[in-house]
């Protein structure tokens, strides 16, 4: 509803722009043609009076006879201008009306879908953060009810507590990530070694890889890029645990990186159960999750972190799925 009144608002403000410089263009071109008609009947009655009369003599009766003729048509043509003025006036108000309904639809369509996509947001964050923090209080409230308190008991609740505040630590640092990632201008871009960031990223999750029994395969090829070489690292970190958290336990985990065609091609392949085709397409939306069974592992933010990452670099991201796994396939501009 308020979209609707704003394209309203906007639509009046552009028609009354629109008639206004209409209105003044017609005041001025009916002051110059009337003057200009004015002084050319002037001067046609200077040059009628100073013409030699051959074979013939006009009274003075049949000359004001003359001049009245000529000044009703004066007036015909004046008043036939003002006529073909208020038309024209009113042909620009109906087609000024309908230009600005559909210029003030577009110029509001970008802001509304940003707004749209905040109030989407916020409402998304709020749900995603009230389900650890509603967690948190049942479990003291019910500690609390209970009148036999043990340690081992108060120690599990705050071990439990601990893990959901870790949750939430993390979907804040997410957060800035997204905030941060969004505005590409503000990344300081240098020269990067991609496969040493690929390295990098490999040591932040080694751990978790053995601690599940991954085993990651490397085809590396020396590469360079222009971009932030944390953002990059973090790229390839969010990649690689995606690949640990939705693959069987004890299977293999592949990262390529190759040059192609003046792009650094970096792919990363799972053995995991795939994702659903009607799936894919929403893959990268914010707190968007694949599969319920999986609503426990990571905040949602992971792959919508990836595409703004790729996306400040210049690059693109695409995945490709189905029951034997996923790949996800990343492609950067080179630095030539």
């Amino acid at each position: 509803m308020e979209f609707k009144s704003a394209i309203w608002k906007l639509t009046g403000f552009y028609v009354l722009i629109a008639m206004a410089i209409s209105i003044i263009f017609s005041v001025v071109l009916y002051q110059f043609s009337s003057r200009e008609l004015d002084t050319a009947l002037t001067r046609q009655n200077r040059r009628f009076q100073t013409m030699p009369m051959i074979g013939f003599q006009l009274n003075s009766s049949r000359l004001r006879q003359f001049e009245n003729t000529r000044l009703e048509q004066l007036e015909t043509s004046s008043n036939n201008l003002k006529l073909d003025l208020l038309f024209f006036n009113c042909l620009i108000l109906f087609l000024s009306g309908g230009a600005s309904y559909f210029l003030a639809k577009r110029t509001l369509h970008p802001i509304a879908k940003m707004m749209d996509m905040q109030n989407r947001f916020t409402a998304d964050a709020s749900h995603e953060l009230r389900t650890p923090l509603t967690a948190m209080k049942a479990e003291i409230e019910v500690f609390l009810r209970d009148k036999n308190l043990k340690l081992d008991d108060a120690k599990k609740l705050l071990g439990s507590n601990l893990e959901e505040i870790s949750k939430l630590e993390t979907m804040s640092n997410d957060l800035l990530s997204l905030a941060q990632y969004g505005n590409a201008k503000e990344i300081p871009k240098t020269k990067v070694d991609l496969k040493k960031a690929a390295e990098e990223a490999y040591g932040k999750v080694e751990a978790l890889a053995k601690r599940k029994g991954i085993t990651f395969e490397f085809n590396l090829q020396d590469t360079e890029v222009l971009g932030d070489k944390q953002s990059l690292v973090h790229l390839a970190v969010i990649l690689m645990d995606n690949a640990i958290k939705y693959s069987p336990k004890n299977t293999k985990a592949a990262v390529t990186l190759k040059n192609d065609h003046g792009h650094a091609v970096l792919e990363v392949k799972d053995q995991g159960a795939g994702i659903k085709e009607s799936d894919l397409p929403q893959i990268f939306n914010r707190f968007f999750r694949a599969d319920i069974s999986r609503s426990k592992e990571g905040t949602g933010l992971g792959l919508s972190i990836a595409k703004k990452i790729t996306e400040s670099h210049s690059g693109t991201i695409h995945v490709e799925s189905d029951s034997s796994g996923s790949v996800f396939t990343i492609k950067l501009p080179i630095v030539k």
